[in-house]
């Protein structure tokens, strides 16, 4: 099951890899941009727009499918973690 999950886990990264990215760099670019003034000339509106996913026309699905993305990394994460599976129960061999 845990290489199942590997597998999956391998491929939905390297799909969201991209978008989530953008996602991430756009958006402390944005704040640092207007937190603390650098003289760089770069339009936050742009930069927005790269983050929403408007510029690709997908800012109605953009969210939706980078939350997906993350939750699918977050559930195949977890499962191959081992925090969620079965205890062994003791044998007599480990009580000695």
């Amino acid at each position: 099951m845990k290489k199942a999950f590997r597998k999956y886990h391998r491929i939905l990264g390297l799909i969201v890899a991209l978008p989530i990215a953008l996602t991430v760099l756009t958006g402390m670019f944005i704040t640092i941009l207007r937190e603390w003034p650098l003289g760089i000339e770069i339009s936050s509106r742009f930069l927005l727009k790269i983050h929403t996913g408007e510029i690709f026309h997908l800012q109605a699905i953009y969210p939706i499918l980078n939350g997906l993305g993350m939750l699918g990394l977050l559930v195949t994460g977890l499962s191959m973690s081992g925090l969620f599976g079965r205890r062994k129960q003791p044998t007599s061999k480990d009580l000695h």
